[in-house]
């Protein structure tokens, strides 16, 4: 009787203990965002504007709470590194990436070929889009989407024009495929699944490439490989056209040329005259690209149209060039496989 006695005893100690330790993190963790009227403001006007039961969606929004970490990775570095291409391009451009997009083509070949009828995308820029942005499936993210953009919509004044818009087209994409939204993972921002879509995105121009009557881009890659694609045709993908050609400039350029950004704005017979050298089709509209490293010379190239395109998805000259240069070294290692076979 005392052991047993002694051991209820412990138990209900035990319980006390946990009990309180629960009380304390419950006081100390942040309110949840139905405590927000900011939250309490949106989910009425989804109730006016989109049909959402407002007192459901404050229900949702009371099982989701700020998110500190989502709000450290979204800042810049304090002390940025400074921009160099030979670092941005080692982390995409890499053995690892071209032997992993070789096998995803290989295993995909026909969804990607269908694919390029289509939408008139090649294999090798789809491929290459899905391994620079999650190494073809292997890193989607690990963030609850609803709360990582509750979080970007309510706690980062910044840019929380676009993260709302964004919280909303999730709840409607969760609402049109019956998704629990507390269930969807992606990344710190709010993307979603294996090419990493936006919400909104995801809405305008993902497409059910499976024929299973559902759009799927975290479990289906047929829906993945179709959707990148109809992405691109959708921003202008120009079927055989070419993406970028190398530059060579006698000196620096003039700063004009490169502040006028990354759409092509001039032919490259009008580069030539102002010094530009390159082989590229005189006819052709490029813009001037510079790929800056330091303690090295700076990489120029001319940007065509295609390129301009794929900026789009990431508008950044390091992302569009890495694609551009992962997809050439995936096709050529492909073409050195089947002339290998022969």
């Amino acid at each position: 009787m005392e052991t047993y006695l002694k051991s209820c005893w412990k138990t209900f100690f035990a319980a006390a203990l946990l009990s309180a330790v629960l009380s304390t993190h419950a006081a100390d963790a942040p309110p949840t965002f139905a405590d927000d009227p900011a939250v309490v403001d949106f989910a009425r006007d989804l109730e006016q504007r989109q049909g959402f039961d407002a007192a459901e969606l404050l229900g949702q929004f009371a099982r989701i709470r700020p998110n500190a970490r989502v709000l450290q990775l979204i800042e810049p570095p304090a002390t940025p590194q400074q921009r160099s291409w030979e670092r941005y391009r080692s982390r995409f451009v890499n053995e690892r990436r071209i032997n992993n997009g070789v096998r995803f083509w290989q295993e995909h070949s026909a969804t990607l070929a269908r694919a390029r009828v289509f939408y008139g995308v090649p294999e090798e820029i789809i491929v290459a889009i899905i391994g620079v942005e999650t190494e073809y499936g292997r890193n989607t993210g690990g963030f609850g989407v609803f709360e990582a953009l509750a979080t970007l919509a309510f706690q980062y004044p910044r840019r929380a024009e676009f993260f709302r818009t964004e919280l909303e087209q999730f709840l409607l994409l969760a609402r049109e495929n019956h998704l629990d939204p507390l269930t969807v993972k992606g990344s710190y921002a709010g993307a979603i699944g294996v090419p990493q879509f936006m919400p909104g995105s995801q809405r305008r121009f993902a497409v059910d490439f499976d024929g299973d009557g559902r759009v799927d881009l975290s479990g289906s890659i047929d829906d993945a490989i179709g959707s990148v694609a109809r992405f691109l045709e959708q921003h202008g993908w120009q079927p055989g056209q070419p993406i970028a050609a190398p530059a060579r400039l006698p000196g620096d350029p003039d700063p004009a040329w490169l502040e006028a950004g990354i759409l092509p704005s001039l032919p490259v017979g009008q580069w030539r005259e102002r010094g530009v050298i390159t082989a590229a089709d005189p006819q052709a509209a490029a813009a001037l690209i510079d790929l800056v490293s330091p303690g090295q010379a700076t990489e120029y190239w001319l940007g065509f149209d295609n390129f301009y395109v794929i900026t789009r998805y990431n508008r950044s000259s390091f992302y569009a060039m890495s694609v551009f240069q992962l997809a050439e070294a995936i096709r050529e290692r492909m073409a050195e496989g089947e002339n290998a076979k022969q």
